[in-house]
Parts: C-alpha cells; sequence; structure tokens
C-alpha cells in the first residue's frame, strides 16, 4: 500500500510499515512543517493514501472541498507508546483493502468509512 504519513504519526510507525512490505514516507522527513493543504496536494501527487490523527482533514475534504483522491485514514486512538500506536496502525491496515478513494475514521470501537466527494462536483 502506497501511504503519506502525517507528521503527527510516529516514525517508528512508518518504519515498521516500511518492514512490513507497504511503501509509506513521512511528512516530517519528505517536507516537515507544510501545511495540511500541502500534505494533501503531495499525498495526490504521489498516489498516496494519507494516515493522520489530525481531525482538520475532515473539513479541509468535505467543508472547504480540498481534494484528497486518493484517501485519508483518520486514526482516534488515544495516545499511547509509539510501539502500541505502530501495531494498532497496522493491524487496522491490513484489516482491508478499500481505503483508496475514501475517508475513514479508525477509533477503538470500529471503522467508518465514506467515498471521498467528486473533485468535478
Amino acid at each position: 500500500m502506497r501511504l503519506l504519513a502525517d507528521e503527527n504519526i510516529p516514525r517508528l510507525v512508518v518504519e515498521l510499515l516500511c518492514s512490513r512490505g507497504h511503501d509509506a514516507i513521512w511528512v516530517g522527513e519528505k517536507a516537515p512543517g507544510i501545511s495540511d493543504q500541502e500534505v494533501l496536494s503531495l499525498a495526490t501527487t504521489e498516489k498516496r493514501t494519507l494516515i493522520t490523527f489530525d481531525t482538520d482533514f475532515g473539513e479541509l475534504v468535505f467543508r472547504l472541498g480540498v481534494g484528497a483522491s486518493f484517501g485519508v485514514i483518520l486514526f482516534r486512538i488515544p495516545p499511547d507508546l509509539p510501539s502500541s500506536i505502530a501495531q494498532t496502525v497496522i493491524e487496522v491496515l491490513e484489516s482491508r483493502r478499500d481505503w483508496t478513494e475514501r475517508f475513514s475514521v479508525v477509533d477503538e470501537n470500529r471503522i467508518r468509512t465514506r467515498l471521498l466527494p467528486s473533485r468535478n462536483h
């Protein structure tokens, strides 16, 4: 899976994803300090699904219409040690294959997903 990890995702998560065969890059290394809109643009340009803890992406995508054609996965899980976060992220990502073209919210009890708005509307 091609992933772009937002800066708020621990580096360890990205390293473990890569070790499991995912093509993951980390904003904190590739382009530290860029805005949320630039993060979405980078994900689109690089054809990657964004993983993040930042709830602002929902507003950007649904209220402001900022494009995110390859998907966003918002993790709403309690803060924990990076190793625990990494294990949760990996388990969730590898539990299904329908992440692209969707905005997904992952919390402790469920995964909610909906199609991203069309960029033509």
